[in-house]
């Protein structure tokens, strides 16, 4: 785990500036659709770039202007991150109006060397002093939707720590809009542009249209048949039993202590290629060889076990696993190339703890398969439906759901803002920190880092049981 530098004036800031578009365009409203109004919080990551003797003779202020140029074009083009949440007047739900007031660009300086914070893999609370967290006031509609810090460092290093409101775009389309602005940016002197596919802006119509969603104008009743006869998204229904199970549970105490965020520890644990290998041996050895998974699935099922036993949880009570899945080749037709807009659901598979703990991986494997293969048209068109129901943050957290989310496909350590990879970058605190992250490991792009915060109780037995492949 990174050293914990204790110093409140380890960091200080030299400069802050809004940065608008280099062209502005026509004001609008961006109309949102459910998925985008899930999470309207500042998603943050920090990534690290280590001393190099190609930026060496680079200058702080060089740095700052040509990111603060290059995220100048990146507005002009990804326009909805130049804008701020507002509240729709006819239903009063959010969207985003386009109006140009900018992101926010901190630039930052600090003795300390990354050498110093240890292993960067490892949440450090020193990493929270290298994003730039605004200040509302109350006021939501003032909130920049894009912030970020350059930080240099007494070694001569580089972090840039980014938040992104999760409403403006989720993970894949983040990562493309960063890399749009390192390609932008162009710090080191004859790296080039890259050529980036155009965003496609247009979300809650685009969406709709996909899934034959009525109109939001459009008033459409559904007689009794035709509703119990829809297909219902399981993820829903799922959170809806584990909220009933927790009411009726007479240990209601227990779930109590999950409400406070600061109990949570955030550690990270490295499944090596070989390791991840070896599951794969274990799952499919009852068939000779003739049964193949994917990484996400055996380490997505090895997870769950894991968490579910070091946890303690009651043989008879309902434990769920739910990952995200991203639509966007999903959908028949698959939404636009480009599409900038939240397009994830939620997956989800449920058993009684002891069913769970007794099944083989493989079975687990071929259930978690059989929930990403359910997500269809229609079963997005019911979660998206379902979410006109109460928002995730006024449920109650429970202890049963295990989620995941699925970064390695979005490997942010390689976006060039300076020479080559980042050494790594880190997400810090999510809104809900015991949601378990699948990322890339720089050393090992086979492997898989999971990422994910554990009450302290239970870290000891979930890393034995966890580790042991």
């Amino acid at each position: 785990m990174g050293t914990q530098l204790a110093n409140d004036q380890t960091v200080a800031i030299t400069k802050s500036v809004s940065v608008h578009p280099k062209y502005v365009r026509p004001q609008k409203v961006l109309n949102l659709s459910n998925l985008d109004r899930q999470c309207p919080s500042l998603m943050y990551t920090v990534s690290f770039y280590k001393p190099s003797p190609s930026y060496k003779h680079l200058s702080l202020d060089f740095v700052f202007n040509s990111l603060k140029s290059g995220l100048e074009d990146t507005l002009s083009v990804w326009y909805p991150a130049a804008g701020r949440l507002c509240l729709n007047q006819n239903d009063g739900k959010l969207d985003i109006w386009c109006n140009n007031k900018g992101a926010f660009l901190v630039e930052a300086v600090t003795q300390i060397k990354i050498s110093e914070l240890g292993d960067l893999s490892q949440y450090n609370k020193f990493f929270e002093k290298l994003v730039y967290k605004p200040h509302s006031f109350g006021n939501f509609s003032q909130m920049p939707l894009v912030v970020a810090q350059v930080t240099k460092f007494g070694c001569g290093g580089y972090s840039i720590g980014i938040g992104v409101n999760h409403s403006l775009f989720d993970g894949p389309a983040t990562h493309d809009f960063l890399n749009a602005w390192a390609s932008n940016s162009a710090i080191m002197e004859g790296k080039g542009r890259v050529e980036q596919q155009k965003p496609l802006h247009e979300r809650g119509s685009t969406l709709m249209v996909v899934t034959n969603c009525p109109a939001p104008n459009m008033t459409t009743k559904l007689s009794e048949k035709s509703s119990s006869s829809r297909k219902k998204a399981a993820a829903i229904d799922h959170l809806y039993q584990l909220i009933m199970q927790a009411a009726t549970d007479q240990s209601l105490s227990d779930h109590v202590g999950f409400m406070n965020q600061n109990g949570y520890l955030l550690r990270t644990f490295h499944l090596s290629s070989a390791m991840i290998e070896s599951l794969k041996r274990k799952v499919s050895g009852k068939r000779g060889g003739s049964f193949s998974c994917s990484s996400f699935e055996v380490v997505a099922a090895h997870l769950w076990k894991a968490r579910s036993r070091a946890l303690g949880l009651r043989r008879e009570t309902m434990a769920c696993l739910q990952f995200s899945v991203d639509i966007r080749n999903r959908m028949v037709p698959p939404l636009p190339k480009g599409f900038s807009g939240n397009a994830y659901v939620l997956a989800s598979v449920a058993l009684t703890a002891g069913a769970l703990e007794g099944e083989s991986h493989e079975r687990i494997v071929e259930k978690i398969r059989e929930a990403k293969n359910s997500i269809s048209n229609e079963y997005v068109y019911a979660y998206v439906e379902a979410l006109e129901g109460p928002r995730p943050s006024d449920l109650p957290p429970l202890k049963e759901l295990t989620m995941l989310s699925d970064w390695t496909r979005m490997p942010f350590h390689k976006i060039p803002f300076l020479h080559g990879e980042a050494a790594y970058a880190s997400p810090l605190v999510a809104p809900v920190p015991q949601v378990a992250y699948f990322m890339q490991n720089p050393d090992d792009d086979k492997g898989i880092d999971l990422r994910i915060g554990l009450l302290p109780h239970c870290l000891k037995s979930f890393s034995e049981y966890f580790l042991n492949v």
